[in-house]
């Protein structure tokens, strides 16, 4: 005997009936044009509308990019967020916001390779599309790169986090600046001093904001690699997706052997971005995740090549 309960059949009503049900309502009479030419264009008003805006535009929009790098992988996809902006005076009421969007899709078209001499024809395209003389891009995306252990030789993928910003002025040219944000390993040099053993770790944070040199050319230099070495090489030890214990040895002996404070870190990184010859002034900071204490440890930097006395 079958004693499996039938399931009733619910009779539903149709999804147009079910629509109205929830709220929907009829289509009401269409009087406004539907031709973009004899549409009003209330961000092309012409008035005296006050104040001179710095900066206005979109945020927010993820795109996939075109990543090229000196470390292996060497071709990478990634997916980037952009903000675009632009000045208007105050003659203008606003910008279009429509043609941000339709640049990026025509550059993603093509291949959208995340270099400067891309950002910069990007920008200066960009003040044209506006009828504005300044336009700025900013993207940040996570730029992956393979690690080794040091003993074992196993590889994984580490990444770091990347912004880049280009600015183009009809009359003051391109600016440039970059950022680089890395995760390390400290270890405490006041906990290894006072224990009779061992001492506590952390693993620490770099951000690294750069601004570059009017003649940087980009042909030939990595700076992202150049960054993340600045960040790594003064670090207690480097993190590692892979590690075997011959790995693991190797990394916490090192550790040990070359504690910092976040004080260290952003003094160690900041004298190695001085003797980088493309970076004109830079702002570092170290954020350490404490192990043993329920807050964080954090130290900033900055610095002016071109004003040392600043």
């Amino acid at each position: 005997m079958n004693n499996v309960k039938q399931m009733d059949h619910k009779q539903l009503p149709s999804k147009q009936e079910r629509h109205r049900l929830f709220g929907s309502v009829e289509p009401g009479p269409k009087q406004k044009p539907i031709e973009k030419n004899k549409m009003p264009d209330l961000q092309n008003l012409q008035k005296d509308f006050l104040f001179d805006i710095d900066a206005v535009g979109i945020s927010n929009v993820k795109y996939p990019i075109t990543v090229k790098s000196s470390l292996s992988p060497v071709s990478q996809t990634t997916i980037a967020t952009f903000q675009f902006t632009s000045r208007i005076p105050k003659t203008s009421k606003g910008t279009n916001m429509s043609r941000f969007t339709e640049q990026l899709h025509l550059y993603h078209e093509k291949g959208f390779v995340a270099d400067f001499h891309t950002l910069k024809v990007f920008t200066k395209d960009l003040a044209k599309r506006l009828n504005q003389d300044d336009a700025t891009i900013a993207l940040t995306f996570p730029w992956f790169y393979e690690r080794r252990g040091p003993q074992s030789d196993m590889v994984g993928m580490n990444h770091a986090t990347i912004t880049m910003s280009v600015t183009f002025d009809a009359l003051k040219g391109y600016s440039i600046q970059a950022s680089l944000t890395a995760s390390i390993t400290t270890l405490c040099p006041c906990s290894k001093e006072i224990s009779e053993y061992s001492a506590h770790n952390q693993r620490g944070h770099i951000t690294m904001d750069i601004d570059f040199m009017d003649d940087f050319d980009e042909a030939g230099t990595d700076w992202k690699e150049m960054l993340l070495e600045a960040a790594e090489s003064n670090a207690s030890a480097r993190l590692h997706p892979v590690l075997k214990r011959p790995d693991e040895k190797m990394v916490t002996e090192q550790a040990y052997e070359n504690p910092r404070f976040v004080e260290d870190m952003v003094r160690l990184v900041a004298a190695d971005l001085y003797e980088l010859p493309f970076v004109s002034k830079f702002k570092v900071s170290c954020r350490n995740e404490e192990s043993i204490h329920m807050h964080d440890a954090i130290a900033t930097l900055s610095y002016n090549k071109l004003e040392p006395n600043s």
